[in-house]
C-alpha cells in the first residue's frame, strides 16, 4: 500500500483512549497524548540544553511523536498490568516491536523500511533524549490524573496514576526534573481544586517531603 498505509493508521490512534475502563470527565486519546508529550519534551530538552546538555533534537522529536505508535496494534494496556512484572513488560515490548516490524516490512516502500524501523522502535533508553521522553510521558500522566482529581473525580485509579507517574519522574537524573519538581509542580498545586483529595499531601508523601 505504500506510505499511505502508515498515514491512514494514524487515524486509529485517535480512537484508542487512555486509562480505559475508568470514569473520566475528559477522554484523552493516544494521538493527543503523543502531541502533548512532544510539547513537554521540547520544553524539557530546552531546560537540559540551557544547563549544558547536547540535545539531538531530531531524535528527541521522533521519540516523542512516535513513542506510542505500536498501540495501533495492541491498544492502551493499563499501566498496572503493563508493569506488573519485568517479564510481562519485556514480553509486551517484544510484541510491539515485532508487530511494528511486520507492518513496516509489509506496507512501507523499500527505501523507507530501515528508516521507519528505527523511527518507530521503543524510544525510552539511556540517552538523554530517551530519559527526557520517559519524563515527558509521565508528565502527561500526571496532568491527566491531576485534572481529573481537580474536577472532583473520586476514581481511586487517578490517585494511583498520579503517584506512580510522580515517583517515576523524581527518579530520573535530569536537570529538567528538578525544574519540574521545584517550579512547575508547586505552580500546578497552587490552583483551586473542587476535589476533597489533598493532592499537596499526596505529593509530599511521594516526594518524601513529610
Amino acid at each position: 500500500m505504500g506510505i499511505h498505509a502508515f498515514f491512514k493508521s494514524l487515524n486509529e490512534l485517535e480512537r484508542i483512549y487512555r486509562a480505559p475502563g475508568k470514569f473520566k470527565f475528559e477522554e484523552h486519546n493516544i494521538s493527543s497524548h503523543s502531541f502533548k508529550v512532544a510539547q513537554y519534551a521540547q520544553f524539557l530538552g530546552t531546560v537540559e540544553e540551557m544547563n549544558g546538555a547536547n540535545i539531538n533534537w531530531k531524535s528527541l522529536y521522533e521519540k516523542a511523536l512516535n513513542h506510542d505508535y505500536a498501540e495501533v496494534f495492541i491498544g492502551d494496556i493499563k499501566t498496572p498490568v503493563k508493569y506488573a512484572s519485568m517479564e510481562l513488560r519485556k514480553l509486551l515490548l517484544d510484541v510491539e516491536e515485532e508487530m511494528t516490524k511486520k507492518f513496516v516490512d509489509k506496507e512501507l516502500p523499500d527505501e523507507f523500511k530501515d528508516l521507519y524501523r528505527e523511527k518507530l522502535k521503543e524510544g525510552k533508553d539511556d540517552t538523554v533524549e530517551g530519559k527526557i521522553l520517559q519524563v515527558a510521558d509521565k508528565m502527561d500522566q500526571v496532568y491527566e490524573a491531576y485534572q481529573e482529581i481537580q474536577r472532583g473525580n473520586t476514581e481511586p485509579g487517578f490517585v494511583t496514576m498520579y503517584k506512580d507517574a510522580l515517583n517515576v519522574i523524581q527518579n530520573v537524573d535530569l536537570r529538567c526534573v528538578t525544574y519540574f519538581l521545584d517550579i512547575i509542580l508547586p505552580d500546578m498545586l497552587s490552583e483551586r481544586q473542587a476535589s476533597g483529595i489533598d493532592l499537596k499531601a499526596i505529593t509530599n508523601e511521594v516526594l518524601k517531603k513529610i
